[in-house]
Parts: C-alpha cells; structure tokens; sequence
C-alpha cells in the first residue's frame, strides 16, 4: 500500500458515511462528536509540533464541545446514582435520617 492510500481510504470511508447519512441512516450523533475528536486532535498535533500554548487552549476548546455533546451521559449517570443510592437506603436496617 502507498502512502497516500491512508488519507484516501479515510476520506472515501467519510464520503459513504455522508451518503448513508444522507439515505435515512441516522448517523448524525456520530458526526456531532467528529467535529470536537477533530478539534482535539488538532490541538494535539499543534502540542507536539512545539506550539504549547496553542495546542493546549485548542484541545481544551475541543474537550469543551465534546463535553457539551455528551453532557446526556451524565444525567443519565446521575440518574441511575440516585436510584441505586435510594435502594442502597431502602436495605439498611437502620432507617435514620441524616439532615
């Protein structure tokens, strides 16, 4: 395989993502989450080319989008915390109450 082979097959798998996209499969959650991966990865890359400060508040912007974009996983974390702490409460053979 040549070199260049890499970034084709990259680009020809994301050109068939937009397209199954575009055919009703609904791929959008994931290219919500592309953009901010990209994002850190750049800052990553500007990290390791030497330019510290740029790359660190690039994927600190990144980390910041993605954290926006799976925000949902922590309420559902603290949902489910909630229910097991109650749970946890409702076995307990002493039922005093802490306030």
């Amino acid at each position: 395989m040549r070199s260049g082979n890499g970034l084709a097959l990259l680009l020809i798998g994301f050109g068939g993502l937009i397209i199954l996209g575009k055919l009703g499969f609904g791929l959008g959650f994931l290219f919500g989450l592309l953009i901010p991966i990209l994002i850190i990865l750049l800052g990553i890359v500007a990290w390791k080319n030497g330019n510290r400060l740029l790359g660190g508040v690039i994927a600190v912007v990144g980390g910041f989008i993605l954290l926006g974009k799976l925000s949902f996983l922590f309420v559902w974390a603290a949902a489910i915390a909630l229910i097991v702490f109650g749970i946890s409460m409702l076995g307990r053979k002493n039922h005093t109450t802490r306030m």
